[in-house]
């Protein structure tokens, strides 16, 4: 049976990928492509935060109660990778590769970080809380992500 954590895991595999591809375009100085491939990781990453944000995270937190717990820190935690994605995007932009480099870094980092968090914590809290309500959410966020 699909579960959030099993569903929201293959979406961050999908994204990270992308992320790969722009890394080996950069490595092969093909900047075209990575531009590319970071416009689709950029892409599924925004998909993938509204999707948490519009959908999942207000679910959970009207079914626990709890708002200022680990969704408002996955949602800061969004609003840097935001951040970090547009600095990134305006490196490959100019074509200043070593800027790039550093930006996706540093993303790399963070993303690892966050979607640990989500994977073995936030995840399966939202499994176990939202139990009755999982096949209309997991049938929401499919429908969120699918329409990229």
């Amino acid at each position: 049976m699909t579960t959030i954590r099993t569903f929201m895991t293959d979406d961050h595999h999908r994204c990270d990928e992308f992320f790969a591809e722009a890394e080996q375009a950069i490595g092969k100085k093909n900047i075209e492509a990575a531009r590319a491939s970071f416009g689709h990781f950029r892409t599924a990453v925004l998909a993938h935060f509204d999707s948490e944000e519009k959908t999942l995270f207000p679910t959970f937190e009207a079914k626990t109660g709890m708002t200022m717990g680990p969704t408002q820190v996955m949602r800061m935690e969004h609003q840097q990778m935001r951040d970090l994605m547009s600095q990134a995007q305006a490196a490959i932009d100019a074509g200043d590769t070593d800027e790039y480099m550093g930006q996706a870094e540093t993303l790399l980092i963070m993303m690892q970080q966050h979607n640990m968090k989500e994977e073995n914590m936030l995840y399966p809290m939202c499994d176990q809380h939202l139990s009755a309500e999982l096949p209309a959410i997991l049938e929401r966020l499919e429908t969120e992500l699918c329409a990229e």
